[in-house]
């Protein structure tokens, strides 16, 4: 079972994440409001997969993101935003990012791409 670390600075969306990881088989460790609580989740948990919100207090997910990958280059991060302007998915990516969700998503959608990155 991959253990998926779900950060997003709406309580609803860490929700909504939640419960279409679970019914699908995936593990949710740990759930983050913002970037810096991300890192410490993070390092808590070691999860296989990161789902990260872009637009969040504190810290963005886009610097979560790049403090991610100092601290395991091999960390699996799929950022998650209704955000999807190509500059963004571009910058996204090249901070490392394995995948992009856009929202609003649909189930199939998230699952279809969790499942490709726990492969």
């Amino acid at each position: 079972m991959k253990k998926v670390l779900v950060v997003d600075d709406a309580i609803f969306m860490r929700t909504i994440l939640k419960d279409i990881l679970v019914k699908n088989g995936f593990e949710v460790v740990g759930e983050a409001g913002n970037g810096l609580e991300a890192i410490e989740q993070f390092k808590t948990h070691k999860p296989d997969i990161v789902t990260m919100d872009i637009t969040m207090p504190e810290m963005d997910g886009i610097v979560a993101l790049q403090e991610l990958k100092k601290i395991d280059q091999n960390a699996t991060v799929c950022m998650v935003s209704a955000m999807g302007q190509e500059k963004i998915i571009l910058e996204s990516i090249k901070s490392g990012a394995k995948d992009f969700i856009v929202k609003p998503f649909n189930a199939e959608d998230v699952i279809q791409k969790m499942t490709k990155l726990s492969a």
